[in-house]
């Protein structure tokens, strides 16, 4: 018989519950909000905690001050923590998808910005494959995308404008799309020749997506301007756009026509610029999309 070490008794210990409010701990800040996230006691997550660190026999946390800090230890583990608790969630998502049947109905979430043939497209098919199943068909942008797959809201969400995902959710790449910088023809910027430094932004007014959810507040995606207008529209903002009332970053198949007719003007920023806006899949890393949402899913990939 082969020799049984320490360290694989201590590890055969850790449970998964462990690992879980480890990781939950990281994510939330505290013991206690960790508690909040995961529906236990502050006492509980503290007990959870020491316990992982006797059987791992290391300090994952600090309790110096208000807030628990990640020793060397624990920012080396989390990694490895996270994998094992997002593996197990996979896990149980798909043995729950391969014993569901047809959901009752279909609640998804698209980000404003993607593209409207390709959506129109997708549901014209999913309306010819199932024509029994419900559809509700939210268009939102930016981190309200992200919030309401994570209360339950939809099953599936499709993002662009939000580029990192917040925990809890798993996502699938799909593709990406050009994005433009534009004006009115009248605008003192359609007239600069060669690309237009930041500074000569501050006196024109950017017209800039806001975020309806909290999941981004303080965070300004793609805002280069000091004289902003917020709008909670992107109709309003092409609108505007076309009108004269500022320049922004807007999709490229949105104002392709636009651009062609002269009713707009795509201009050059100094730097970074709009670019390619990534579009991906969202949904609850411990539940899968169903048979009607991963058939729906399919159509969004390119051919």
């Amino acid at each position: 018989m082969g020799t049984i070490r320490k360290t694989d008794t201590l590890l055969d210990g850790v449970s998964l519950d462990q690992l879980r409010t480890f990781v939950a701990a990281v994510d939330n800040g505290s013991f206690s909000a960790a508690g909040r996230a995961i529906g236990r006691a502050q006492s509980v997550v503290s007990q959870a905690i020491a316990n992982l660190e006797a059987q791992l026999g290391v300090v994952l946390f600090e309790r110096v001050g208000r807030y628990p800090r990640l020793t060397a230890q624990g920012k080396n583990l989390l990694a490895d923590a996270r994998r094992l608790v997002t593996g197990a969630d996979a896990l149980k998502a798909k043995a729950r998808s391969l014993s569901a049947g047809l959901e009752p109905e279909l609640s998804i979430v698209v980000d404003v910005m993607f593209p409207q043939q390709c959506l129109t497209d997708a549901l014209g098919s999913f309306k010819a494959h199932f024509p029994s199943t419900p559809l509700r068909l939210h268009v939102e942008a930016l981190g309200r995308v992200a919030e309401l797959v994570l209360d339950g809201r939809c099953s599936l969400g499709i993002t662009g404008t939000l580029p990192l995902l917040p925990p809890g959710l798993a996502a699938e790449r799909l593709f990406s799309e050009d994005m433009v910088t534009v004006v009115a023809p009248g605008s003192p910027l359609a007239d600069r020749a060669g690309p237009i430094a930041f500074r000569e932004l501050s006196d024109e007014t950017q017209l800039v997506l806001t975020d309806r959810s909290t999941l981004t507040r303080g965070v300004d995606y793609g805002v280069q301007g000091k004289n902003l207008w917020w709008l909670a529209d992107l109709g309003a903002k092409h609108a505007f756009l076309r009108a004269g009332l500022g320049w922004g970053h807007m999709p490229r198949w949105l104002v392709d026509e636009d651009l062609k007719a002269g009713r707009l003007v795509r201009v050059e920023l100094e730097g970074p610029s709009a670019g390619l806006m990534p579009f991906q899949a969202a949904y609850p890393a411990d539940r899968l999309p169903g048979p009607a949402g991963r058939w729906l899913l399919e159509r969004f990939r390119p051919a």
